[in-house]
């Protein structure tokens, strides 16, 4: 988290500003803090962007993608066939036991359990999701 976040937050708490502006330097903290926990936690298997190569399919535009749908990605069967849609719901399952999740599923265990983490990492990913997916989703 930069310096001008921190003091941010700081300024929107001890100066009283107006819960909109509040609420904004907060939501501009997990943001931050959620690239930091993505970049710590999910990186080293998967990029954000399909511009940089990755182990796992990249995770820009998953909020609302139907799962194992990225083009080009070689899927467990289990995944493929599942028929579920990446809501932050399902997301904050597979981050929480993916092998729990989806029993068959070729990703290591995850288990990020701590739904703080879970809720800035979710706060990224919807910041790189872009389009409307529902298409993907059917």
């Amino acid at each position: 988290m930069t310096h001008r976040i921190a003091a941010l937050a700081l300024v929107a708490v001890t100066m009283g500003t107006t819960p909109a502006f509040a609420q904004e330097a907060f939501e501009t903290i997990k943001i931050e803090a959620g690239k930091a926990l993505f970049a710590s936690q999910c990186a080293r298997c998967h990029a954000v962007d399909a511009n940089h190569e990755s182990y796992g399919p990249p995770l820009e535009n998953v909020v609302g993608r139907a799962a194992g749908s990225y083009r080009d990605y070689d899927y467990s069967i289990a995944l493929e066939a599942s028929g579920i849609v990446w809501t932050e719901a399902a997301l904050r399952a597979w981050m929480e036991d993916n092998q729990g999740f989806m029993p068959g599923t070729k990703m290591r265990h995850v288990g990020i359990e701590d739904r703080t983490v879970q809720d800035f990492i979710l706060a990224y990913l919807v910041t790189k999701t872009t389009q409307d997916n529902s298409a993907i989703s059917e």
